[in-house]
């Protein structure tokens, strides 16, 4: 599976009286990243619900706090995904800063697990054959 980068913006709405983002926000910018990821790949949450009754859930969440992301700033927040068992992923995340030139300040780093559901049991389910990667195939012989 291969890493994925969104960009977003701070608004008003995402952050405290002093224009410092909301330590809880950050989750909001990791969940929308990794929701686009999944449209990337040709999937909306509600289709995966409606078609092939698959949910996501987050099951763990670690995050570390660098630098505080303020009202106005560009922001780029990643997700690289990899299988973890049968049915889950864990994601690896950041929220960086943009700045000039191309650069970009490491604001935020995170690792999530998700795990998918049956819609209607609400029980583990294996992930969809299409989110995994393709299996590496051997080159033929000479």
């Amino acid at each position: 599976m291969s890493g994925f980068s969104w960009p977003a913006r701070v608004y008003w709405e995402d952050t405290d009286g002093g224009g410092i983002v909301y330590y809880a926000n950050y989750l909001r910018f990791l969940e929308r990243a990794r929701t686009e990821w999944l449209r990337h790949l040709g999937f909306s949450q509600q289709r995966l619900v409606n078609e092939q009754a698959v949910l996501f859930t987050v099951v763990s969440l670690e995050i570390e706090y660098r630098s505080p992301a303020r009202l106005d700033d560009e922001l780029e927040v990643t997700c690289e995904p990899q299988p973890q068992g049968p049915a889950s992923l864990r994601f690896s995340q950041s929220i960086y800063r943009r700045a000039g030139r191309g650069g970009r300040e490491l604001l935020v780093e995170a690792r999530v697990r998700v795990a998918c559901l049956d819609a209607r049991s609400m029980r583990p389910r294996r992930l969809p054959a299409e989110l995994l990667p393709a299996p590496a195939t051997e080159a033929p012989a000479p």
